[in-house]
């Protein structure tokens, strides 16, 4: 008897195992997403300034760091006109564990718009240095992650976000 009833507990465990096994309600870590076309797709769809892609030395001046970072995919655009507090940098990381370093290299770019308090920040303009105070949003989904620096930093959340979804 004490057998039989092992046994029938061990059949039940065995087909609870299987039958959670073939479930997943969480959602995917993450989707593809091609950045390029988002930011196309993002500024002709808003209002955003002219902007231009910055690349080799740029890149490393204003985001120090972000080159030395393994990236499947990396478009970091910036206003034409410093005036204008305006940027996103859009990354896919080719290994999770540079998320948090990403997020760290944009975070170090909106403190240094913003300044410390005691000397100006780079972005020297009230309006601006509050524009980058304000403004300002770093969002993560997997192995991507943007910075969004407009008026609209919200509606550009939601749209990143959206791509994976």
């Amino acid at each position: 008897m004490k057998k039989l009833t092992a046994l029938l507990f061990a059949l039940t465990l065995v087909l609870s195992l299987a039958a959670c096994g073939g479930k997943n309600d969480a959602p995917p870590a993450s989707k593809d997403a091609d950045l390029s076309a988002f930011y196309e797709t993002l500024v002709s769809e808003g209002e955003w300034p002219s902007m231009s892609l910055l690349e080799g030395e740029m890149l490393d001046n204003f985001y120090p760091g972000l080159s030395d970072v393994a990236a499947k995919q990396s478009a970091v655009y910036m206003a034409d006109i410093t005036s204008v507090a305006c940027e996103i940098a859009l990354v896919e990381v080719e290994n999770a564990d540079d998320v948090k370093t990403v997020e760290d290299i944009f975070q170090a770019r909106i403190d240094y718009q913003v300044g410390d308090g005691n000397s100006p920040g780079g972005a020297f303009y009230p309006a601006t240095t509050e524009a980058w105070e304000n403004n300002s949003r770093i969002v993560s989904n997997g192995n991507y992650v943007m910075l969004a620096v407009c008026d609209d930093a919200d509606g550009a959340v939601e749209k990143f976000n959206a791509l994976f979804a």
